[in-house]
């Protein structure tokens, strides 16, 4: 495509097969890029009568001090166009990932939660993203599927999302929003060269434009052969299937990893992609792989990367959840009938039960606590006790979990370890007496 002035009709091609969805979506954040996709959308339906509803869904991070005006703006251009507008607020904490990563995490949530089944969710990635994401996957060493670069489709929650502008150039939009005379956010962060992403596109490619100004084409024919090799690549060699273990950490058995050293990378890269991860750093790839291999049966590798940790346990290499290292743990009160989150551990309840559980009256106070050192407990329907350190080896809890099993406990007497033991003590009941309440410790882990 040439980069002459676009119009709406660049979208025939790639709205071809959405017009049966259920209900489209945009990922509007204000933008250019977003900016131009909407009004192309827009002016798209207004010639297509047939075309599904669309709703525009911003996400407001709150990472800007200008958040809250950009919201604003993003809802004043939707009420122009006379399209729907979603907003939706959330909390980043960046932890081990950083905050880029930490908000995008948040982002997909917010749109895998919008999305009904079968929907569409478009974004306005062009083909300069395209170009950038190659050199930067590039640079970290990436395989094929690394550099097949970014999906035109793909599957998400229960629908799909598409970008119907990878072969549109910045320019492009650029030109196509001074056309129409559209107004846009910038942000400042786009700005910051310190960002890898930045300063790629401000340093770098300007200089490769300079020597070959038909790079950007030639660089996505490039990820496009990239992408047949993968899809190649995935036919010859299949996703490893996932396990899991007892708290349900997704893993890949280790089986998948063994042979040759380039088949076990192959074979980590796909699987890490399977789940929307991106693959490791190739000399981190390769150092953790040759540990693999030469550890002993007792010993737990563990590659850390920006995004996820990976640590074999057992017979198989696990997803460790993210928990920043600083995050200390403290004990916190649950009043009967309460819910509450504790960051790195998931959702803790004490909610009304009609089977065993323990008799607690409204007004106490247990605390729910974490391992320390010498707790013991009798799992109801044993005859014997032991350490808890014991009995979390014996349920094959994996170690990156051991210190963060909420305990919970009432006057120094522990009543119920995470969801996987009540303990035999004076508060658990078989069932209730006349005028009791019995109460069931949950744990909805964060996995």
């Amino acid at each position: 495509m040439s980069d002459d002035i676009i119009d709406h009709s660049v979208l025939d091609g790639p709205l071809a097969d959405t017009l049966e969805a259920p209900g489209w979506y945009l990922g509007f954040s204000g933008g250019i890029d977003s900016t131009a996709l909407l009004h192309l959308l827009s002016r798209w339906r207004r010639a297509h009568p047939e075309a599904p509803n669309l709703t525009a869904v911003h996400v407001n991070h709150g990472m800007q001090s200008a958040a809250a005006d950009w919201q604003l703006h993003c809802e004043w251009v939707c009420r122009l166009l006379r399209v729907p507008f979603l907003a939706r607020q959330v909390e980043v904490s960046p932890g081990r990932s950083g905050s880029e990563a930490a908000a995008r995490e948040a982002r997909y949530a917010v749109l895998e939660d919008v999305l009904e089944e079968g929907a569409v969710l478009f974004l306005g990635h062009h083909l300069d993203d395209q170009v950038e994401t190659f050199f930067l996957r590039l640079l970290r060493g990436a395989g094929v599927q690394g550099l097949a670069g970014v999906p035109a489709e793909r599957s998400l929650a229960q629908g799909r999302v598409v970008r119907p502008l990878l072969q549109l150039t910045r320019s492009q939009l650029q030109a196509y929003a001074d056309t129409h005379g559209l107004s846009c956010i910038d942000d400042p962060s786009n700005a910051d060269t310190a960002l890898d992403r930045n300063f790629l596109r401000a340093e770098l490619l300007p200089l490769l434009a300079e020597r070959w100004p038909g790079y950007r084409r030639t660089v996505s024919r490039a990820s496009e052969h990239m992408a047949v090799a993968a899809a190649t690549l995935e036919e010859l060699l299949p996703v490893p299937e996932t396990v899991f273990n007892v708290l349900g950490d997704p893993g890949l058995p280790l089986t998948a990893l063994r042979g040759k050293r380039d088949t076990a990378a192959q074979a980590l890269r796909a699987w890490l992609q399977s789940r929307g991860l991106p693959a490791p750093d190739q000399s981190a790839l390769e150092e953790f792989l040759r540990q693999l291999g030469e550890a002993g049966e007792d010993a737990n590798p563990r590659l850390q990367c920006s995004a996820f940790t990976l640590q074999r346990y057992r017979d198989a290499v696990y997803l460790v959840p993210d928990v920043s290292p600083d995050a200390g743990l403290q004990a916190v009160s649950l009043p009967p009938g309460t819910v509450t989150d504790v960051p790195g551990v998931g959702r803790i309840s004490l909610q009304p039960t009609a089977g065993p559980g323990l008799a607690l009256a409204e007004t106490e106070l247990p605390r729910v606590g974490w391992r320390s050192g010498g707790e013991r407990c009798r799992p109801v329907n044993r005859n014997r006790g032991n350490s808890l350190k014991k009995l979390l080896q014996e349920a094959d809890v994996p170690p990156w979990w051991r210190d963060r099993v909420p305990l919970l406990s009432l006057d120094e007497e522990l009543l119920a370890v995470g969801d996987l033991w009540l303990c035999a003590s004076s508060r658990f009941r078989e069932r209730a007496h006349a005028g009791e309440t019995l109460w069931q410790f949950g744990w909805d882990r964060a996995n």
